[in-house]
């Protein structure tokens, strides 16, 4: 100690280390030491980095989820305008796997999401007074997809069509949406798969982190076809519209029938137009349509418009509930006030995009106030009137002359 305090240090001999055996043995003993701590140090930055990556990929996989409710709302399938909670996936431990019931031991995330969705979805419906109406009409809260089991498994649903996750199996299981790994190897996300986890020994020996490159081949491209047809019965749009309308809108099988759909959106009162020579009729003439949306071979997606001398009018679209995650309604929308843009060099009065009628109050509706500038149609003095005038007023009353606040500004009073 005495040498220590005053900055000096007596350097042996090799030789005299030799001889002296306590002093051998103990400067061998801190090489031993020295190596079983990197070792540690090494183990442990190893299993840091993984436990990194593994909450990266809770993060990623929370993301989609987050995605898929967007576009539920997007496709007014979850109401507009309303506050959904952020999804969390949650690691599930190993002891809690043992827990689970028989077949679950690949069980590797959860999330309990679809409870959140639930709860918020049942207190809107209460403020909207839907509740009521819906025990009127004999419907639980189940068969109208109220429940947590329901939201799950919608989310389930499109959360398996989505490529970048197919490394892992996603299943709903009583309201939980459960990720599975789906095969013996776990994948931790990104591009490394954890082959072996770290070994821990009482006897402080080395701990080995194995990992190895999983290369995802490149997505496979896919073939979309639209198509554009005079409206008439088509048996597989009839198909497509009845899942729809089954799935999404929970709708009862026996309401859906063949008669039905002829009236809603294959007869027309209008007469079809053929195309011009004079350049005042676009390409595909003026009457009523389906136009069809194909991927791959496979219809997804219908959407019913009538083109007319000064609009496109889009009068409903249905499409695959399989392909929710692809937001076909948004997408169809912008097809369609894409369309209106190119053929106006074929008709000089093609100039607006009517997406059909619009109630403030009806969450399934609120998608239509997405699409800017847009205006609303005053019922009084059929008067067209910018929606941006219009929202405030209407979040206030159910009923307003909207006329009267045609000349409002941005800016000003709507008292």
């Amino acid at each position: 100690m005495d040498e220590c305090r005053d900055g000096t240090l007596e350097v042996r001999k090799p030789s005299e280390l030799a001889e002296n055996p306590n002093t051998s043995t103990h400067r061998g003993s801190s090489v031993c030491h020295a190596v079983s701590s990197s070792a540690a140090n090494e183990s442990f930055a190893c299993v840091k980095k993984e436990e990194n990556k593994a909450e990266e990929f809770m993060h990623h996989l929370s993301d989609l989820i987050d995605k898929v409710v967007h576009t539920y709302v997007g496709s007014g399938e979850f109401p507009f305008g309303i506050q959904l909670p952020k999804a969390a996936v949650k690691k599930v431990s190993h002891a809690k796997r043992k827990l689970s019931v028989e077949g679950t031991e690949d069980l590797l995330y959860s999330s309990n999401i679809a409870f959140q969705i639930a709860a918020t979805l049942r207190r809107t419906c209460s403020a909207e007074k839907d509740v009521q109406r819906l025990r009127l009409s004999g419907h639980s809260a189940e068969e109208n997809g109220l429940c947590p089991k329901s939201v799950a498994e919608k989310l389930a649903c499109s959360l398996n069509q989505l490529a970048n996750i197919s490394s892992l199996s996603i299943r709903a299981c009583n309201g939980h949406v459960n990720f599975y790994s789906a095969a013996k190897n776990v994948s931790s996300g990104g591009d490394v798969q954890i082959v072996a986890q770290p070994e821990e020994s009482g006897s402080g020996s080395k701990s080995s982190c194995k990992k190895k490159s999983s290369e995802h081949p490149p997505g496979k491209k896919r073939k979309l076809e639209i198509r554009l047809k005079k409206s008439s019965f088509d048996p597989e749009e009839y198909a497509l519209y009845r899942r729809y309308q089954i799935k999404v809108h929970n709708d009862t099988p026996d309401r859906v029938t063949e008669s039905s759909y002829r009236r809603f959106l294959v007869d027309t009162p209008l007469l079809f137009v053929s195309p011009s020579a004079d350049g005042m009729v676009p390409p595909c003439g003026f009457g009523s349509f389906h136009q069809q949306y194909i991927i791959d071979g496979k219809l997804v997606a219908v959407g019913v418009i009538d083109i007319l001398p000064g609009c496109l009018s889009s009068k409903y679209l249905f499409w695959d509930p399989d392909y929710a995650f692809l937001s076909l309604g948004k997408y169809s929308a912008l097809q369609e006030i894409g369309w209106v843009k190119e053929n106006q060099a074929y008709s000089a009065g093609l100039q607006y995009y009517y997406m059909g009628y619009y109630i403030h109050s009806c969450s399934k509706m609120r998608y239509k106030a997405a699409y800017y500038p847009s205006e609303l149609l005053c019922p009084l003095r059929y008067r067209w009137v910018p929606f941006h005038i219009a929202r405030p007023l209407l979040d206030k009353k159910k009923y307003v002359i909207l006329s009267d606040f045609a000349s409002l500004q941005d800016g000003e009073s709507t008292q």
